[in-house]
């Protein structure tokens, strides 16, 4: 029979609560975890190193590259790249919640996180996951104006509108991520606790508790629900009436033109939900306990990764600011060298 202790003083970073761990009459208490990775065996540690390292450094420069393009060049000073710069400054910090510390853990050859740290990693995953499917909602309304209401576009998406929507997007993931967290804390966890994932993720977090859970199951079945079905329905609602509204234009030119400013977007949100979506069907499907570790891949790592080079792939405006952006660094260079 586990021993079961209930954590109730530890320190918590994001506030300022100060947090004993040890509350049992057994004398034993829960610390740390142990992330289990991807593989046991220590030869693939190294491909395993060398690949998300790659990874995590393509997304980081992919992602700078387009704020500072967006942020350098005065034509793309508009809604649409505005919502996208944010976009990319969280795929950044979406990324850096998981990758730095699983890279870490293999180069240490440790798969330990202390209870403080898996709740702050945790805590940051969901703000941050929230932030991305927000702003993916915001920047489809943001193309429903354009192409629906083109006329009033500019008064409509003014300045303090996009403000204002960012900041309620931040809003609403602070609050959902702290409820979350703060609903772990007062569970009791059993020793020797291992998490099947290379991160600290909410759903293994409460199936790995002693305690009963049924609350929060329900907080976390009703925000997913409310966070993540109720913007995917305003994204297919927006692109519901931008598709009844690219087939009322007679030209085909002035269709393409249409469709065009936001193929790049209906990839990104494509690709974002359906791996998102994979995940959760690919862990009810089996009981591995690396499977849902390795399908996470999709949404944690590589859709980051992946969405610096379908924007500016398929968006003109963005090749022409990273062009003179590469431009003005070089000229800046040969100034220094001259």
């Amino acid at each position: 029979m586990p021993i079961c202790v209930k954590i109730s003083h530890i320190t918590f970073p994001f506030t300022g609560s100060h947090l004993h761990h040890m509350d049992s009459g057994n004398d034993t208490g829960i610390s740390e975890f142990l992330l289990m990775g991807f593989s046991e065996k220590p030869e693939l540690h190294p491909l395993i190193l060398g690949l998300f390292l790659s990874m995590y450094l393509i997304t980081m420069f992919g992602n700078l590259l387009i704020i500072l393009a967006i942020s350098t060049d005065p034509n793309l000073h508009t809604p649409m790249y505005f919502f996208l710069a944010n976009l990319s400054f969280v795929d950044i910090c979406f990324t850096s919640t998981t990758v730095p510390k699983m890279l870490w853990n293999i180069q240490t050859q440790s798969k330990a996180i202390t209870y403080a740290g898996c709740i702050t990693q945790m805590h940051f995953f969901i703000l941050f996951a929230g932030l991305d499917i927000c702003l993916l909602t915001v920047m489809a309304y943001d193309r429903f104006v354009a192409i629906c209401h083109p006329l009033n576009y500019t008064v409509i998406m003014n300045p303090q509108l996009c403000g204002l929507l960012v900041l309620v997007s931040w809003i609403t993931s602070v609050l959902h991520s702290l409820l979350e967290s703060l609903m772990v804390l007062p569970l009791s966890f059993c020793t020797g606790m291992e998490i099947p994932h290379f991160f600290c993720e909410l759903n293994q977090m409460i199936q790995l508790a002693c305690s009963d859970t049924f609350l929060n199951n329900m907080v976390m079945y009703f925000g997913a629900m409310l966070l993540g079905g109720g913007p995917f329905i305003g994204i297919l609602y927006s692109y519901y009436k931008i598709v009844s509204s690219i087939r009322g234009i007679s030209s085909a030119q002035g269709k393409y033109k249409a469709f065009s400013t936001c193929a790049s977007h209906l990839s990104v949100v494509s690709l974002f939900y359906c791996t998102g979506l994979g995940v959760y069907l690919s862990s009810a499907a089996t009981r591995s306990s690396h499977s849902g570790a390795t399908a996470s891949v999709m949404y944690t790592v590589i859709t980051p990764m992946l969405n610096p080079f379908i924007y500016s792939l398929r968006n003109r405006d963005i090749k022409e600011a990273l062009m003179r952006l590469s431009g003005m660094v070089a000229t800046k260079g040969s100034i220094v060298l001259g």
